[in-house]
């Protein structure tokens, strides 16, 4: 599954382009944010790629879960959002 990582400064227009180009390509694509900036960030890419593909009768679900990633040698929490076809 591709992941795909945000940062507090990601634009969520071009997420969600990128977004919706994966579910398009391989039907399941992994959002990857830590913090609070780069999850609302996510979160807002999400919602507009559904508004991308919703006209090709596609409705996109989120399914968000934490995950330990290591950053620097820093243990660190993520959110992790599944974006795939309902």
């Amino acid at each position: 599954m591709d992941v795909m990582k945000v940062s507090s400064k990601s634009k969520p227009n071009s997420i969600a382009g990128a977004i919706a180009g994966v579910i398009r390509e391989k039907r399941r694509v992994e959002v990857q944010a830590v913090g609070a900036g780069a999850i609302n960030q996510a979160i807002k890419a999400v919602a507009i790629a559904r508004g991308f593909i919703a006209p090709s009768g596609i409705d996109l679900i989120c399914i968000p879960a934490f995950t330990d990633i290591s950053i620097e040698d820093e243990h660190r929490t993520a959110i992790r959002l599944i974006v795939e076809p309902r």
